[in-house]
């Protein structure tokens, strides 16, 4: 007998907070996004569960990638709603086209210099496949139609953790879609 896809989600997030033993009860009952965190280049960490209660967009990037320019639109969307409660991560990856070939700060570095970008960037990591982060397996589970097929796939994650969607490589990180799916978890809280 296969297992049930909530089954599986739930193995996978299980096993993403397996290396969290020590955390309280109640934070290893995280669900949905909130049970995942990304390394960042400096070691720390950046647990999705801090920001519970905020809408959060995940999008895998490339400073090489042809779709890198809207790493300066991403950076309008950031100041435009970050005071509003949206947090937004960039998770640098090199799974289309080896468009990253920085690794560590050196990534949120060449990003900042040629396209303004203040936001926060995680360490390079995988996002599809086998090897893929076991966030963006519990996203391919929950919605296999959206997974990322290209860099600059964006993952809006809802105030209570739930993936409310995810947006092609070609949508414009300020195009009406987008911005009025943010709004909508916004004004929700």
């Amino acid at each position: 007998m296969s297992p049930t896809r909530r089954q599986i989600v739930v193995g996978i997030a299980g096993a993403a907070s397996a290396g969290f033993a020590s955390r309280p009860a109640a934070a290893q009952a995280l669900t949905g996004a909130h049970a995942f965190g990304f390394d960042k280049p400096d070691g720390r960490r950046i647990p999705l569960a801090d920001y519970l209660g905020r809408p959060i967009l995940v999008v895998n990037t490339a400073t090489r990638c042809g779709y890198a320019g809207q790493m300066a639109t991403l950076e309008q969307l950031w100041q435009r709603y970050q005071t509003r409660g949206l947090m937004l991560v960039a998770v640098p990856s090199n799974d289309f086209g080896g468009q990253e070939p920085l690794d560590g700060a050196a990534i949120a570095e060449a990003a900042r210099q040629s396209y303004g970008a203040t936001y926060t960037f995680a360490e390079k990591t995988v996002v599809r496949g086998p090897e893929a982060h076991p966030f963006y397996r519990w996203a391919a589970a929950e919605k296999p139609a959206d997974t990322p097929r290209w860099n600059f796939h964006k993952y809006l994650i809802g105030r209570d953790g739930a993936l409310l969607g995810g947006f092609s490589a070609a949508t414009d990180p300020l195009s009406p879609q987008l911005v009025q799916a943010i709004g909508r978890e916004l004004a929700a809280g």
